[in-house]
């Protein structure tokens, strides 16, 4: 390959580290998730929380909470699972308005990241 070539993929064991990386991310997620839904499900299964909820509205707020947090849980989890499908194309890590490779350090930062610093910062 020519070294000054520049590079449009990243390799399989760049792309393994990454889909390690990942799949650490879902695990921790998907058990976020988890401790949310269950919080929800005891909410709603004991009495004395709807009682007290009726008294001062805190359980109402509480649940409406819990349920923003899950919700922007299972959109991290769907985006995760969304770069675990790149890396299986073998098209992770690619920016999608630019190109070119999303950088090392940013894709370790934000795994699901599909755009580069540079068309990020363009976004806004």
């Amino acid at each position: 390959m020519n070294q000054n070539a520049e590079k449009t993929r990243y390799s399989d064991d760049e792309l393994e580290e990454f889909r390690v990386i990942i799949e650490e991310k879902l695990a921790v997620a998907r058990q976020q998730l988890q401790f949310y839904l269950d919080q929800l499900s005891e909410m709603a299964d004991n009495p004395d929380a709807k009682i007290k909820a009726l008294d001062d509205g805190t359980g109402t707020v509480e649940s409406e909470r819990l349920s923003g947090l899950a919700a922007r849980q299972r959109k991290h989890i769907q985006h995760l699972e969304n770069a675990l499908a790149r890396i299986h194309n073998k098209v992770y890590g690619i920016c999608r308005a630019t190109g070119k490779l999303i950088s090392k350090e940013r894709l370790r930062a934000a795994p699901h990241a599909t755009l580069c610093i540079e068309a990020k910062q363009k976004q806004h």
